[in-house]
């Protein structure tokens, strides 16, 4: 029962309860009502006992009846004579008013019945059972009577009956009161239940959360309205937490978008400088010292521009809606990564008719630029690399498939978070800021869309969904993980292998 709900095990609690309730007042009055028939059973054998002692011993050959000695007796009523410990006649009285003789194989019965005792039950085969008492009658010879014990088992079976009948009832009716009034009463818990639900369903781990449920006043004296007061503190905690934590996230956000767009500025300054000295006559070491703080304010100036970027797709800044041709921007990102990557082997994959879908063009360009040169800077030199188009029901689709070394798994939930870096088995010598795929996975969810990642040795698979309709806002981020990929999948799609 404990799988079952709380409704059916107090419902189930409560039939069991009555049921052992109305057995052992069933059995009580059985017992009690078989005892007082027994005892006036009893009263009416000494009577008659007493009676038969005075007529004395009946002839073994002749019926009482033919003799007239006993008169009228109870049906299935029986008088037997034992002398010298063997029963010398036995008679009973039948329904029909007849005498039959007791059975011989009923002798020993009779004969074991204690003289001048209280009376017993016996069982007489054929006859049935009796209740008997044995009398003393002078001479040797005793005297059996006895009577049937039939009316009290009739009795007590028809009370039995009726009992069963009202208890079946009773446990029906109670049954059926009870789901109602269980119901009813666990009616709050149930609202506490949904609203917990509700809560359980809201995006709590990103963006602004108004956290306006709450469960609906009960009386704080009962148990559920206690649970609904604590679950309500529990939700007025949780949403000052919540806002607490969006207010950090807005300052923080709002920090990097002003500090990303303030060291534009300086970073062009210098890198105009850095070139601006290096066109003079300078020396060795100077030049050198030039040319890397050129590269590296470069490098600087990315970082900014990705971060600024960032910021401005978590603050759901709308993008550019146009129709785009994702076949062009995947023959044209394919192409320069060919330029930037000669010792890859960059392959298409792309369907006979030009694949379109609403979204801003250059972002989604970076989209395949990002994950293009994820390939490129983590796979050794030879590894292939697929760029695969479809069409899908409700838009597009978009795979990035290579056969290098793999993601560690342990890695692999955390691709698209910021600043993540790969393990030993991908290349960090080639100095990512590790927000490539983080930018793929905004901008992606920008458009309404989702991205995966499967990896298994010799294969890595990215999957972009692009939807055919635009988003009317800004989604929540979209972050799948499938299991571990196969090297030994099926056939890839036709494709053409750039050279």
């Amino acid at each position: 029962m404990r799988s079952r709900s709380l409704r059916t095990r107090l419902v189930a609690m409560l039939l069991l309860l009555l049921a052992v309730a109305s057995a052992v007042v069933a059995l009580v009055t059985a017992l009690t009502l078989r005892g007082f028939l027994i005892s006036r059973l009893d009263g009416d054998l000494r009577a008659s006992s007493r009676v038969l002692t005075r007529l004395g011993p009946l002839d073994p050959l002749v019926p009482p009846d033919a003799g007239g000695r006993l008169g009228p007796r109870p049906p299935d009523s029986l008088t037997a004579t034992v002398r010298n410990g063997s029963v010398v006649s036995g008679w009973v009285f039948t329904r029909d008013g007849g005498v039959q003789p007791v059975p011989p194989s009923e002798y020993p019965d009779l004969t074991s019945i204690a003289v001048n005792r209280p009376p017993l039950s016996a069982d007489l085969g054929p006859l049935g059972f009796y209740r008997l008492v044995a009398v003393s009658g002078g001479n040797g010879e005793v005297f059996v009577t006895g009577f049937t014990e039939r009316p009290v088992h009739d009795t007590v079976a028809r009370l039995v009956t009726t009992e069963l009948i009202v208890a079946g009832m009773t446990l029906l009716g109670a049954g059926l009161a009870g789901v109602a009034l269980v119901r009813r009463e666990l009616r709050p818990l149930e609202r506490v239940a949904a609203t917990a639900a509700r809560v359980s369903t809201l995006p709590l781990d990103r963006g602004e959360v108004s956290l306006v449920e709450r469960v609906p006043a009960a009386d704080p004296r009962t148990e559920v309205g206690q649970v609904g007061a604590a679950l309500n503190h529990m939700l007025d905690h949780v949403g000052a937490a919540l806002e607490a934590r969006q207010d950090s996230e807005t300052r923080l956000r709002q920090f990097v978008a002003d500090a990303s767009h303030e060291l534009r500025t300086p970073l062009a300054a210098i890198r105009g400088y850095a070139e601006l000295s290096r066109r003079g006559e300078l020396p060795d070491e100077a030049a050198y010292a030039l040319a890397r703080i050129s590269a590296q304010s470069e490098r600087m100036t990315t970082l900014v521009e990705d971060l600024l970027l960032l910021a401005r797709l978590d603050a759901g800044r709308p993008l550019e809606r146009a129709e785009v041709d994702l076949t062009r921007l995947v023959v044209d990102a394919v192409s320069d990564a060919h330029a930037a990557g000669p010792g890859h082997r960059w392959q298409l994959a792309l369907p006979e008719e030009p694949v379109t879908v609403p979204g801003d063009t250059s972002r989604l360009a970076q989209v395949l630029a990002n994950l293009l040169a994820n390939a490129r800077a983590h796979t050794p030199k030879g590894t292939a690399v697929t760029v695969a188009l479809a069409v899908e029901p409700m838009g597009a689709r978009m795979d990035v498939v290579d056969d290098g070394p793999g993601i560690a798994p342990e890695l692999l939930p955390h691709v698209f978070e910021r600043f993540a870096r790969g393990s030993t088995s991908r290349s960090r010598a080639n100095g990512s800021t590790g927000l490539g795929l983080a930018i793929v996975d905004a901008v992606v969810a920008a458009h309404g869309g989702s991205v995966r990642v499967a990896s298994a040795p010799g294969r890595t698979a990215f999957t972009v969904h692009l939807p055919s309709i635009p988003p009317a806002r800004m989604p929540p981020r979209a972050l799948h993980l499938d299991p571990p990929v196969s090297p030994e999948m099926g056939p890839a799609p036709p494709r053409a292998q750039l050279r």
